[in-house]
């Protein structure tokens, strides 16, 4: 049974004054600088006073990671294979028949007995003709088994034709070559434009000068070709950072007003918070839609597609490609988890937008934290919702490398200041009755060990792993152990690179197709990349450290820093 949500629902407020409440946020915001500058400072210290059982831990270290490596990688795999069958989905088609799912499941057995019998027809030879057609048996054969667990719920479908898409691109500064791609990409949607509103997010802040003309320009290629299309102009408000969170705040509070000026019910309409720089797959609003329409829990989910950083891949240093590669496939072993957290452009019920109250507006990572908001509203009764389709985004692009590598460190500094979130998460679920305590303490370690992990495990795997063997002393770099320990290192990093050979062909075969003004030699570049993968992982542990650091000692960031965007002219 759902629990009734909470009446007059509030959450923790980062920036509380009530003396207890602060002391509570302070300590869960030491917690993690704390773990992760105990590691890097205790270890030395280890290592010194204790290096056999250093050297133990560091092999025992080194086996988890390993196998993790290979366990991350193959779901990786599992979930590159799904976004590849939800490309071939028609998903209008299915949002169509489901709304008479007898007739559906009569026409899905007709369609395979069809195939059956011009499988048998096929020459025996035509390996490859037969291999399609076995494979879309076994595709329908899926929609057939997912469409009869639906006929005890026929009555709780909704009405496609019914469901509304408004979709936020908020922007801060972006150039129109930037913006313009992503609202391309909605006209291309399999999905009628009549039930898309786009809602183009200004700040007042940005120079009019090049605000004003963007949007003229928008509005005059886009306007009438959608629902509506609606631009707002937020001027930061006392208590508010400048962040993305309150510009979506205040954008999704002049659309309430839209919305009830026309009478539209919140629950029939789709809020998608995306980058002004994502560009959806055709079908993934046909796709949401469907997967909203079937859910009786609808206004218990969020729904996330596959970010993967394509728009520019071709571009950007060999650096940047190997992390935002690193960022795609995090990304798609996330929603391979029962507990997956939302992340860059997602879509949520704008039904439960406005009871939760938006975003904090005093809070740099909105993308995550109105996952959290949402969980602690239904007292632990939420979660995400994966759309096997990819959303593509911007890589990192500067007009020089050394800039490019400085607004790649800061972005991944932004994106690892998320530990925010762990205070008033904290705050919010363990005063919270109703919630179990097994999945109270699942959040705490995970959202703890997460953080904890990206800060250290570059560092002990390239260099804190070997201190035993340099400040153990002279007795134990002469011990049986001491001799061992760089080739038990060796072989376990060899066994680790099995999860790296999964990963490049994912890589090489996930590829955007190749820009035109390059030539076919820049695939080699993309291939020779991985071997800077010790330093990505430095590039992306040492900005982890630099938040947590900054929440340690209390030195919070003032505002949301905006990731610069070029795109280079073909």
């Amino acid at each position: 049974m759902t629990p009734s949500p909470v009446a007059n629902f509030s959450f923790p407020d980062p920036k509380t004054t009530d003396p207890k409440e602060r002391r509570i946020q302070r300590t869960f915001e030491m917690i993690p600088g704390i773990l992760t500058w105990g590691t890097l400072l205790g270890m030395p210290i280890l290592s010194f006073f204790l290096p056999v059982w250093m050297a133990i831990a560091v092999i025992i270290f080194d086996i988890y990671w390993i196998f993790r490596a290979v366990y991350i990688s193959l779901f990786t795999v599992a979930a590159h294979h799904d976004i590849e069958e939800g490309k071939r989905i028609n998903w209008q088609d299915r949002c169509q028949n489901i709304q008479h799912p007898k007739e559906y499941i009569e026409s899905l057995r007709e369609r395979i007995l069809s195939m059956k019998a011009s499988l048998r027809e096929m020459p025996f030879f035509d390996f490859l003709g037969r291999r399609v057609v076995r494979k879309e048996i076994r595709r329908t054969k899926h929609i057939l088994a997912e469409t009869k667990a639906l006929i005890p719920i026929e009555s709780e479908i909704l009405n496609w034709k019914e469901i509304l898409h408004v979709v936020l691109l908020p922007t801060a500064g972006e150039p129109v070559d930037v913006i313009e791609p992503a609202i391309e990409s909605l006209l291309q949607a399999n999905f009628p434009k009549e039930q898309m509103i786009i809602l183009l997010a200004t700040e007042e802040r940005e120079n009019p000068e090049t605000r004003l003309p963007k949007v003229e320009y928008l509005q005059k290629k886009f306007g009438g070709q959608f629902r509506d299309f609606i631009v707002t102009t937020h001027i930061v408000a006392a208590g508010e950072m400048k962040c993305k969170a309150s510009n979506a705040g205040f954008a999704a509070r002049e659309l309430m007003k839209y919305l009830d000026e026309r009478n539209i019910d919140y629950k029939k309409v789709l809020f998608s918070n995306f980058d002004c720089d994502s560009v959806a797959h055709p079908e993934y609003f046909s796709a949401l839609t469907y997967q909203y329409i079937i859910d009786p829990k609808r206004l218990q989910r969020a729904y996330q597609p596959m970010p993967m950083y394509h728009n520019n891949l071709w571009d950007t240093n060999a650096l940047v490609r190997l992390v935002v590669t690193g960022s795609s496939f995090w990304h798609l072993y996330q929603s391979t988890r029962k507990e997956m957290v939302t992340f860059s452009s997602h879509t949520e019920p704008f039904d439960t937008l406005v009871k939760v109250g938006f975003w904090p507006v005093n809070m740099i990572s909105e993308d995550s934290i109105i996952y959290w908001k949402c969980l602690s509203y239904f007292h632990g009764d939420y979660k995400v919702q994966p759309i096997h389709l990819p959303l593509s985004l911007d890589a990192v692009l500067a007009e020089t490398t050394w800039k490019t590598l400085q607004n790649q460190y800061k972005q991944k500094r932004r994106w690892a200041y998320g530990i925010e979130n762990l205070p008033v998460t904290m705050r919010a679920i363990w005063p919270d009755k109703i919630i179990p305590l097994k999945t109270k303490m699942r959040i705490t370690f995970e959202m703890i060990e997460g953080h904890y992990s990206w800060a250290t495990t570059s560092f002990i795997l390239t260099f804190l792993g070997w201190l035993p063997l340099i400040l153990g002393g002279a007795a134990f770099r002469e011990s049986v152990l001491a001799h061992n320990l760089p080739f038990v290192t060796r072989a376990l990093m060899t066994f680790g690179m099995i999860g790296l050979f999964i990963t490049i062909p994912l890589a090489m075969l996930s590829l955007p197709p190749k820009p035109k003004r390059y030539k076919w030699t820049r695939y080699f570049n993309m291939l020779f990349q991985w071997i800077l993968i010790p330093v990505v992982g430095l590039l992306s542990a040492i900005p982890a450290v630099d938040s947590q650091t900054r929440i340690l000692l209390g030195k919070y960031f003032g505002e949301f820093w905006v990731t610069e965007k070029i795109r280079k002219k073909s």
